[in-house]
């Protein structure tokens, strides 16, 4: 029974990313957004719980990745497509009306916007690489995932709690959404080496830049709410070639 657990988890997970579909289709990318992040919560202790209870198997392994691919790669690609639609086609409306159903249910009438879908498949090559890299047991190789996502889901979140006309003029701007399309999809698939939240003890020595990077983290996050997200991705991008450079072993 207790092999079970980590794969329940996983299911929990690839559930979040199916309902967050169903809600971007339908247009409330903000109910969306907040299953992708539990989603997300779920992915993280999915691994914890195999490695706490010695439950790992292989289909566990492919499992968290079809999981992944759903949550962290379906739903931040049809966001990308809704964000392009509109920027393409809709005078921006009041804060109380772009977030309805009726103003996001444009339509595909132009395949511009399927540009955002690069971002799936990307995702996906991400994962499959992920999957077979050995190279990736204590470190990432390109960004992951679930950091993308976030990264992607932060702007509508943005959007409707932090709304400013320099925030709206960039989350409607199509050109920073190709632009953001493009380097993600870049990202996930670089050879860049990120550190990995692998904690193998709690000692702080031994973590030292995974501590530093949470307290920056808690502080960004308290102090600019979601706008603090894209900021922690891009910081946790650039700490880590930092980091690497100087050779600290994270």
């Amino acid at each position: 029974m207790i092999k079970h657990i980590p794969n329940a988890i996983t299911s929990l997970n690839l559930l979040c990313g199916g309902v967050a579909i169903l809600f971007t289709v339908s247009g409330d990318l903000i109910i969306a957004a907040i299953f992708v992040f539990l989603g997300i919560f779920f992915d993280f202790f999915d691994g914890l719980a195999a490695r706490l209870l010695n439950a790992q198997s292989e289909v566990g392994v492919q499992f968290d990745s079809l999981a992944d691919v759903v949550t962290c790669g379906v739903v931040p690609s049809l966001v990308m497509v809704q964000l392009l639609q509109v920027s393409m086609y809709h005078e921006i409306r009041p804060l109380t009306d772009i977030f309805s159903a009726r103003a996001w249910q444009t339509g595909i009438d132009s395949y511009f916007p399927l540009i955002g879908l690069l971002i799936l498949v990307a995702s996906a090559y991400r994962l499959a690489k992920f999957n077979v890299d050995t190279r990736q047991t204590t470190s990432f190789i390109g960004l992951p995932t679930p950091a993308n996502a976030l990264f992607i889901l932060s702007l509508p979140m943005i959007f409707e709690f932090q709304y400013s006309h320099m925030i709206q003029d960039i989350v409607f701007n199509k050109w920073f959404l190709v632009g953001l399309t493009v380097l993600s999809s870049f990202l996930l698939n670089a050879e860049i080496h990120l550190f990995a939240f692998k904690f193998k003890t709690w000692g702080f020595k031994e973590n030292k830049q995974r501590y530093i990077f949470l307290l920056l983290s808690i502080v960004l996050l308290a102090l600019l709410k979601f706008l603090a997200i894209p900021i922690i991705i891009v910081m946790y991008v650039l700490l880590s070639l930092i980091w690497r450079e100087k050779g600290v072993t994270v």
